[in-house]
């Protein structure tokens, strides 16, 4: 069994910074991609931002230069930090991965169970 868990989530002010970090804990042999998602109310769920293994990153175009994902291949853990932020980034925000759980076995896709970002003066 596999559990991505998620931290970090808060109210914050315009202007203001979060961390968020997600830790992938259970049977693993090796972590792919890993990814943030958020969905905001009345609005479909959209990629943020994602990492490969090797560290190559890719950014939803409303975030970029503002957040910076990273990951730490070590601990299966990866984070976000989100400075700048802006009441249009109030969302609940979503952790996946895909990950292997033996040398020759499928790469399964995780979900986090989310955590949600306010941002609000």
């Amino acid at each position: 069994q596999v559990q991505l868990v998620e931290s970090g989530g808060g109210l914050v002010q315009p202007g203001g910074s979060l961390r968020l970090s997600c830790a992938a804990a259970g049977s693993i042999f090796r972590m792919y991609g890993m990814h943030w998602y958020r969905q905001a109310p009345g609005n479909q769920r959209e990629l943020v931002a994602g990492i490969t293994t090797s560290g190559s990153t890719n950014y939803a175009d409303s975030v970029k230069g503002r957040f910076t994902i990273s990951r730490d291949n070590a601990k299966n853990t990866v984070y976000l930090q989100m400075n700048s932020l802006e009441p249009e980034d109030t969302a609940v925000y979503y952790c996946h991965a895909d990950l292997s759980r033996t040398l020759s076995g499928p790469i399964y896709s995780y979900w986090g169970q989310g955590t949600q970002v306010t941002v609000s003066s």
